[in-house]
């Protein structure tokens, strides 16, 4: 995958925290703690957008569509 540098403005104490996670060897290295940061909170708010829109979802209306469906199904279904 193809990478690119980027520079950034930190926080002073944020960035003595960074460093003293890359220090303790939970990181490599800054850059990837940042990287392995920002990817973490892409995916969470890809997860609460999916929640979001099925935060808009109509019960009911889907409720009827399922029933309709499967309705259908049970018509089709051979008889025993």
């Amino acid at each position: 995958m193809a990478a690119s540098k980027i520079a950034i403005t930190m926080d002073d104490n944020l960035l003595k925290r960074l460093d003293n996670l890359v220090k303790s060897k939970a990181f490599p290295n800054r850059s990837r703690a940042i990287q392995e940061a920002v990817r973490e909170k892409l995916s969470r708010i890809d997860k609460t957008r999916l929640a979001r829109e099925c935060a808009k979802l109509n019960p009911e209306y889907e409720q009827r569509l399922a029933e309709e469906g499967f309705a259908m199904e049970l018509e089709e279904w051979p008889e025993y």
